[in-house]
Protein backbone atom coordinates (compact mmCIF):
# COMPACT_ATOMS: atom_id res chain seq x y z
CA UNK A 1 0.00 0.00 0.00
CA UNK A 2 1.73 3.39 -1.41
CA UNK A 3 -1.06 5.55 -0.02
CA UNK A 4 0.11 7.64 3.20
CA UNK A 5 -1.75 7.03 5.67
CA UNK A 6 -2.55 8.85 8.68
CA UNK A 7 -1.59 7.13 12.05
CA UNK A 8 -2.77 7.69 15.60
CA UNK A 9 -1.42 5.87 18.49
CA UNK A 10 -3.66 5.26 21.24
CA UNK A 11 -2.47 4.84 25.12
CA UNK A 12 -4.59 3.59 27.33
CA UNK A 13 -3.77 4.54 30.93
CA UNK A 14 -5.90 4.23 33.80
CA UNK A 15 -5.53 5.75 37.14
CA UNK A 16 -6.00 2.65 39.91
CA UNK A 17 -3.93 -0.46 39.20
CA UNK A 18 -5.28 -3.60 40.57
CA UNK A 19 -1.37 -5.83 41.26
CA UNK A 20 1.01 -2.61 41.15
CA UNK A 21 -0.79 0.36 42.73
CA UNK A 22 -0.30 3.96 40.73
CA UNK A 23 1.86 2.00 38.39
CA UNK A 24 0.98 3.56 35.29
CA UNK A 25 2.61 6.96 37.22
CA UNK A 26 4.74 5.53 39.65
CA UNK A 27 9.04 6.32 39.34
CA UNK A 28 10.95 3.92 37.46
CA UNK A 29 14.86 5.07 36.80
CA UNK A 30 13.84 8.34 38.22
CA UNK A 31 10.89 9.14 35.59
CA UNK A 32 7.52 8.14 35.83
CA UNK A 33 6.77 4.96 34.10
CA UNK A 34 4.22 6.57 31.26
CA UNK A 35 7.13 9.07 29.99
CA UNK A 36 9.09 5.95 28.60
CA UNK A 37 6.19 4.99 26.06
CA UNK A 38 5.13 8.46 24.90
CA UNK A 39 9.25 9.44 24.52
CA UNK A 40 9.39 6.80 22.14
CA UNK A 41 5.83 7.66 19.82
CA UNK A 42 7.24 11.21 19.97
CA UNK A 43 10.55 9.69 18.10
CA UNK A 44 8.30 7.27 15.32
CA UNK A 45 7.99 9.78 12.36
CA UNK A 46 4.99 7.71 10.80
CA UNK A 47 2.88 8.70 13.89
CA UNK A 48 0.53 11.53 13.17
CA UNK A 49 -0.86 11.98 16.59
CA UNK A 50 -0.66 10.44 19.72
CA UNK A 51 -3.82 10.48 22.12
CA UNK A 52 -3.67 9.18 26.03
CA UNK A 53 -7.00 7.64 27.10
CA UNK A 54 -7.16 7.53 30.91
CA UNK A 55 -9.22 8.61 33.63
CA UNK A 56 -6.45 9.75 36.28
CA UNK A 57 -6.07 13.61 37.44
CA UNK A 58 -2.25 12.59 37.90
CA UNK A 59 -1.64 11.48 34.39
CA UNK A 60 -3.19 14.65 32.53
CA UNK A 61 -1.82 16.94 34.84
CA UNK A 62 1.78 15.83 33.97
CA UNK A 63 0.80 15.52 30.51
CA UNK A 64 0.36 18.61 29.97
CA UNK A 65 3.38 20.09 31.15
CA UNK A 66 5.67 17.51 29.71
CA UNK A 67 3.72 16.82 26.48
CA UNK A 68 1.67 19.45 25.55
CA UNK A 69 1.45 17.90 22.12
CA UNK A 70 -0.38 15.04 23.07
CA UNK A 71 -4.31 15.03 23.01
CA UNK A 72 -5.97 13.43 25.85
CA UNK A 73 -9.62 11.27 26.11
CA UNK A 74 -11.23 11.83 29.86
CA UNK A 75 -12.29 7.75 29.76
CA UNK A 76 -16.13 8.18 31.05
CA UNK A 77 -17.21 6.77 34.40
CA UNK A 78 -19.15 3.21 32.38
CA UNK A 79 -15.60 2.20 30.97
CA UNK A 80 -13.47 2.46 34.07
CA UNK A 81 -14.54 -0.80 35.48
CA UNK A 82 -11.50 -3.61 36.08
CA UNK A 83 -13.75 -5.71 34.21
CA UNK A 84 -14.37 -3.85 30.80
CA UNK A 85 -12.59 -5.47 27.58
CA UNK A 86 -9.72 -2.62 26.24
CA UNK A 87 -11.68 -3.39 22.74
CA UNK A 88 -14.83 -1.60 24.02
CA UNK A 89 -12.47 1.46 25.08
CA UNK A 90 -11.04 1.52 21.60
CA UNK A 91 -13.98 1.88 20.03
CA UNK A 92 -14.94 4.73 22.35
CA UNK A 93 -11.42 6.43 21.36
CA UNK A 94 -11.67 5.47 17.51
CA UNK A 95 -14.95 7.13 17.45
CA UNK A 96 -13.21 10.57 18.72
CA UNK A 97 -9.76 10.10 16.83
CA UNK A 98 -9.99 9.98 13.10
CA UNK A 99 -7.44 7.97 11.26
CA UNK A 100 -6.39 5.24 8.44
CA UNK A 101 -5.05 3.05 11.16
CA UNK A 102 -4.62 2.95 14.24
CA UNK A 103 -1.61 1.91 16.58
CA UNK A 104 -2.27 0.67 20.57
CA UNK A 105 0.51 0.33 23.11
CA UNK A 106 0.73 0.57 26.82
CA UNK A 107 2.69 3.08 29.42
CA UNK A 108 3.57 -0.72 30.77
CA UNK A 109 6.12 -1.36 27.93
CA UNK A 110 8.88 0.87 29.02
CA UNK A 111 11.52 -0.36 26.99
CA UNK A 112 9.99 -0.65 23.64
CA UNK A 113 12.06 1.13 21.00
CA UNK A 114 10.84 3.68 18.07
CA UNK A 115 13.08 2.42 15.58
CA UNK A 116 10.82 -0.96 16.45
CA UNK A 117 7.61 0.56 16.68
CA UNK A 118 8.01 2.46 13.32
CA UNK A 119 9.50 -1.39 11.43
CA UNK A 120 5.82 -2.71 12.65
CA UNK A 121 3.71 0.45 10.99
CA UNK A 122 6.11 -0.22 8.14
CA UNK A 123 5.59 -3.57 7.90
CA UNK A 124 2.13 -3.94 8.06
CA UNK A 125 1.69 -1.08 5.11
CA UNK A 126 3.56 -2.75 2.67
CA UNK A 127 1.59 -5.65 3.73
CA UNK A 128 -1.65 -4.45 3.36
CA UNK A 129 -4.56 -5.33 2.38
CA UNK A 130 -3.57 -8.83 2.11
CA UNK A 131 -2.93 -8.71 6.12
CA UNK A 132 -5.46 -6.68 7.72
CA UNK A 133 -3.94 -5.99 10.66
CA UNK A 134 -1.00 -6.82 13.20
CA UNK A 135 -0.12 -7.59 16.69
CA UNK A 136 3.64 -8.27 18.35
CA UNK A 137 4.88 -11.31 19.24
CA UNK A 138 7.33 -12.71 21.86
CA UNK A 139 9.64 -15.88 20.01
CA UNK A 140 9.77 -18.59 22.67
CA UNK A 141 11.87 -21.77 22.06
CA UNK A 142 11.50 -23.95 25.38
CA UNK A 143 9.41 -26.66 26.45
CA UNK A 144 5.79 -26.44 26.94
CA UNK A 145 2.78 -28.56 28.33
CA UNK A 146 -0.43 -28.20 29.13
CA UNK A 147 -2.64 -28.00 32.48
CA UNK A 148 -3.56 -32.07 31.70
CA UNK A 149 0.57 -32.26 30.85
CA UNK A 150 0.65 -33.29 27.60
CA UNK A 151 3.43 -31.70 25.64
CA UNK A 152 2.77 -28.76 23.54
CA UNK A 153 5.65 -28.76 20.94
CA UNK A 154 8.31 -31.31 22.36
CA UNK A 155 7.98 -34.52 21.92
CA UNK A 156 9.37 -36.40 25.81
CA UNK A 157 10.89 -39.21 24.42
CA UNK A 158 13.16 -37.09 21.55
CA UNK A 159 15.41 -34.44 23.86
CA UNK A 160 15.97 -31.80 21.57
CA UNK A 161 18.08 -28.66 22.40
CA UNK A 162 15.51 -26.37 23.68
CA UNK A 163 16.79 -23.93 20.85
CA UNK A 164 15.85 -26.49 17.78
CA UNK A 165 12.53 -27.20 19.54
CA UNK A 166 9.66 -25.12 17.40
CA UNK A 167 8.86 -22.15 18.57
CA UNK A 168 6.20 -21.38 20.40
CA UNK A 169 4.91 -17.47 19.85
CA UNK A 170 3.59 -15.43 22.84
CA UNK A 171 1.31 -12.76 22.24
CA UNK A 172 3.24 -9.71 24.12
CA UNK A 173 1.02 -6.58 23.86
CA UNK A 174 3.34 -4.33 22.72
CA UNK A 175 2.05 -3.20 19.31
CA UNK A 176 -1.24 -3.63 17.80
CA UNK A 177 -2.06 -2.33 14.43
CA UNK A 178 -5.21 -2.03 13.11
CA UNK A 179 -8.38 -0.11 11.03
CA UNK A 180 -11.28 0.92 12.77
CA UNK A 181 -13.97 -0.75 10.53
CA UNK A 182 -12.07 -4.13 12.03
CA UNK A 183 -12.41 -3.31 15.24
CA UNK A 184 -16.08 -2.52 14.79
CA UNK A 185 -17.03 -5.47 12.50
CA UNK A 186 -15.29 -7.46 14.93
CA UNK A 187 -15.32 -5.68 17.97
CA UNK A 188 -11.27 -6.96 18.27
CA UNK A 189 -8.20 -4.97 17.50
CA UNK A 190 -6.75 -7.92 15.87
CA UNK A 191 -8.90 -8.78 12.33
CA UNK A 192 -8.90 -12.16 10.63
CA UNK A 193 -5.87 -11.76 8.41
CA UNK A 194 -2.92 -10.55 10.99
CA UNK A 195 0.56 -9.94 10.65
CA UNK A 196 2.37 -11.45 13.01
CA UNK A 197 5.28 -9.08 13.99
CA UNK A 198 8.23 -10.14 16.60
CA UNK A 199 9.82 -8.31 18.99
CA UNK A 200 13.10 -8.96 20.95
CA UNK A 201 12.53 -9.98 24.74
CA UNK A 202 14.50 -7.27 25.49
CA UNK A 203 12.23 -5.15 24.43
CA UNK A 204 8.83 -7.23 24.95
CA UNK A 205 9.08 -6.43 29.09
CA UNK A 206 5.27 -5.99 30.35
CA UNK A 207 5.12 -4.40 33.75
CA UNK A 208 2.12 -6.78 35.21
CA UNK A 209 3.52 -7.43 38.77
CA UNK A 210 5.57 -5.92 41.44
CA UNK A 211 9.12 -8.06 40.82
CA UNK A 212 8.27 -6.78 36.86
CA UNK A 213 8.59 -2.88 37.83
CA UNK A 214 12.17 -3.74 40.16
CA UNK A 215 13.59 -5.81 37.56
CA UNK A 216 12.42 -2.83 34.94
CA UNK A 217 13.62 -0.59 36.83
CA UNK A 218 16.92 -1.88 36.59
CA UNK A 219 16.99 -2.91 32.78
CA UNK A 220 16.58 0.86 32.19
CA UNK A 221 19.21 2.23 34.75
CA UNK A 222 21.64 0.25 33.43
CA UNK A 223 20.52 1.04 29.78
CA UNK A 224 20.89 4.73 30.88
CA UNK A 225 24.59 3.99 32.22
CA UNK A 226 25.72 1.92 28.99
CA UNK A 227 24.51 4.65 26.69
CA UNK A 228 26.52 7.64 28.82
CA UNK A 229 29.96 5.16 27.80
Amino acid sequence: MNKKMKIAALVPMRHHSVRVPEKNFRLIAGKPLYHYIISSLLAVPEIDQIVVDTDSEKIIEGIKIYFPSIKIIHRPEQLRADTIPMNEILLHDTDKIDADLYLQTHSTNPLLRSETISKAINQLCENMPAYDSLFSVTKLHTRFWDQLTRPINHNPSILLRTQDLPPIYEENSCVYLFQRKTLVEHRNRIGERPLMFEVDRSEAFDIDEELDFLLADLMISHQSKSDLV
